[in-house]
C-alpha cells in the first residue's frame, strides 16, 4: 500500500528490554562456513542450529531473529513444525524432526552481492527519545548491517560472524542465510494469537497450523485483550501518533507527537489494526526482543513477519486472541 497513516494508538508494543551481545565474543567463536552448515549433521553444533534456524524460516515456522544461537524462540519453532508433521511436539532436534526437516532441502547459506541501494542510507544514529524521534523526517536504518540484517531476517552479529573483515559496501559478496525464495505463504481462514506461547499462527479453513512466527503481546500491567476481533485496515510504513497520556510509564516532560515513518517507527514497517480499538499486529525497531519481552498490549512481530502477515491478511479477517 506504501501510504502513511496517522494511527492513534492507546497501547503501542514497546520492548521492555534489549540483550545486547559484543562482536569480540562473536569472533571467539566457530567459524560458519557454506560447507559447514550446508552439509551439517543434526550434531554439528552451531552449524547444525543455524542450518535449522534457516530451513524452519523458509517453511514459514520461524525462529525469528536467526542468530545461530538458539532459544526459546527456535524450541517453538521446532514443536510446530513437528505438529504440523505429525512428530512427537518436544521441541527438540531428534532424529526424525531432522530428516524431516532437511529432506530435500535448498542451501541454508548462499551468496549475496550486495547492491548500491543496499548501503545507500542515509544511515543515522537513532535518538532514544520519543521527542528527538518526532524531529526526524524518516526513522530509518541505523546501519547497513541493520538494513541487511532484516533484509535477511538475521542478527547483525551472525551477519559479522558469516562475513569476518568483509566490508558491507556495494559489490562485495557475503554469505546470508537463505530466506528470500521461500514458498509464498498461503492466505488462512484465521488468524490465532497465543499470549502465553508468545506466538502468531496462521490457521487454515480445516483448522491445521501451517505457519507460526514469534510474538510480544501483552503484560501484567497491559494484558492482551482475549477474544475474538477482526483485521479492520492494513497499512504500510505507517506514521505513529504518540499520546504520552495513554501509557503508564511514559515521560512526565513529554507531549503528543508524530513520529514519522521507517523501519525503527514503534510500530515498525507494517500496521495491521484489529476491529478492537488501539490495538494491532505491527513490526518493530527491536527484532531481537520478539518473544522474548513483555509490550503494552499490542501483538509486536518482527518486520518482515508484519510484511509477510501483510500479504495474505485482509479486512474482515478473523483474529482470535488467547491467553
Amino acid at each position: 500500500m506504501g501510504h502513511r497513516i496517522a494511527i492513534h494508538l492507546r497501547r503501542c508494543c514497546v520492548a521492555l528490554l534489549i540483550v545486547a551481545f559484543g562482536l569480540s565474543a562473536v569472533h571467539a567463536q566457530t567459524p560458519l562456513t557454506p560447507d559447514a552448515v550446508n552439509a551439517a549433521a543434526r550434531d554439528a553444533g552451531d552449524a547444525a542450529l543455524l542450518r535449522a534456524q534457516v530451513l524452519l524460516d523458509r517453511l514459514h515456522f520461524s525462529p525469528g531473529e536467526i542468530d545461530g544461537r538458539g532459544g526459546t524462540n527456535t524450541t517453538r519453532a521446532v514443536a510446530a513444525f513437528q505438529r504440523h508433521r505429525g512428530l512427537d511436539a518436544s521441541g527438540e532436534l531428534d532424529a526424525e524432526t531432522w530428516a524431516a526437516l532437511t529432506a530435500d532441502a535448498p542451501p541454508a547459506l548462499v551468496d549475496y552481492t550486495i547492491a548500491e541501494a543496499d548501503v545507500a542510507g542515509p544511515f543515522r544514529p537513532l535518538p532514544d527519545d520519543m521527542m528527538e524521534q518526532a524531529s526526524l523526517d524518516a526513522l530509518g536504518y541505523v546501519s547497513a548491517r541493520e538494513a541487511l540484517g532484516e533484509r535477511f531476517h538475521a542478527a547483525p552479529a551472525l551477519l559479522e560472524r558469516l562475513n569476518p573483515d568483509v566490508a558491507l559496501e556495494a559489490g562485495a559478496r557475503i554469505r546470508v542465510p537463505n530466506v528470500r525464495d521461500a514458498t509464498p505463504l498461503a492466505r488462512p481462514d484465521h488468524i490465532l494469537v497465543s499470549g502465553s506461547d508468545a506466538v502468531v499462527r496462521l490457521v487454515d479453513a480445516e483448522g491445521t497450523v501451517y505457519a507460526q512466527f514469534p510474538a510480544s503481546s501483552g503484560s501484567e500491567r497491559d494484558p492482551l485483550p482475549v477474544g475474538e476481533w477482526t483485521v479492520e485496515n492494513v497499512a504500510t510504513d505507517p506514521t505513529y501518533h504518540y499520546n504520552p497520556d495513554l501509557f503508564w510509564d511514559a515521560d512526565p516532560a513529554h507531549a503528543k507527537a508524530t513520529l514519522p515513518a521507517g523501519p525503527n517507527n514503534p510500530v515498525g514497517t507494517v500496521w495491521i489494526g484489529l476491529s478492537k480499538p488501539h490495538y494491532g499486529i505491527h513490526g518493530t525497531p527491536e527484532p531481537s526482543s520478539i518473544g522474548k519481552t513483555q509490550s503494552h498490549g499490542c501483538i509486536r512481530v518482527t518486520n518482515w513477519t508484519a510484511r509477510r502477515l501483510a500479504g495474505v491478511v485482509g479486512t474482515g479477517m478473523k483474529v482470535v486472541l488467547e491467553e
